[in-house]
């Protein structure tokens, strides 16, 4: 496949990650030209830095891992990440609120991230591990109703990553209005191709030179 390169965000979220780290992580990033990398809202200014003049976008992750923060928490930690640089914001739901139905609320906390990204790209990380089908159906309305503009299966710290299921019933409900990215996993080529052709837009992996070079 052309331009596989440009599906990938090349991902450092282990907590233990130093400035070597980053440093190593934004040099693969250029050299390979992939579409993002995603790091801790710790490392953005250093990414921005990195990565300036080139054509690698840098995403960070609020209400990371679990999503429990308060809407106004993470509202606050987008617009620092925003003035940081930070052009990718990939948020996690209000999970204990969508276990209980309680969607109003989800679709509020997604809302206050969007509002606060000011137009920057917001991906919704709905950790569908967790959820039903019916409750990834409705994550999906939720972010669609929030005005966000990608789904996004799973933060990679939960019980389970990315599944063709998960990714194949999330693009049937959004269609051609929301963008999906598979994350969590994804770890060859042949998943990558598999997710991607289950309607994944954007795959999120720390195994991005190995997918694209293989």
């Amino acid at each position: 496949m052309e331009n596989l390169n440009k599906y990938i965000d090349h991902t450092l979220l282990k907590p233990e990650a130093c400035e070597a780290d980053i440093k190593k992580l934004c040099k693969e990033a250029k050299e390979h030209h992939f579409k993002a990398v995603c790091v801790h809202p710790h490392w953005v200014k250093k990414a921005v830095e990195l990565l300036s003049g080139s054509d690698v976008a840098v995403c960070t992750v609020v209400g990371f891992p679990l999503g429990t923060t308060l809407s106004s928490v993470k509202a606050f930690e987008t617009r620092m990440c925003v003035d940081a640089g930070a052009t990718e914001i990939d948020m996690v739901i209000d999970l204990s609120s969508a276990k209980a139905g309680q969607w109003d609320l989800v679709t509020k906390d997604i809302a206050s991230v969007v509002e606060a990204a000011s137009g920057r790209l917001v991906k919704v990380i709905i950790e569908s591990c967790l959820l039903t089908d019916d409750e990834i159906r409705r994550a999906c309305r939720a972010a669609l109703e929030a005005k966000a503009q990608f789904v996004k299966t799973s933060t990679g710290f939960s019980t389970g990553g990315a599944s063709l299921h998960a990714v194949k019933l999330m693009k049937e409900t959004v269609g051609d209005e929301l963008f999906v990215k598979a994350s969590g996993g994804i770890r060859d080529r042949e998943t990558a191709l598999s997710m991607i052709e289950a309607g994944a837009s954007r795959i999120g992996t720390s195994s991005g030179i190995s997918i694209v070079t293989s």
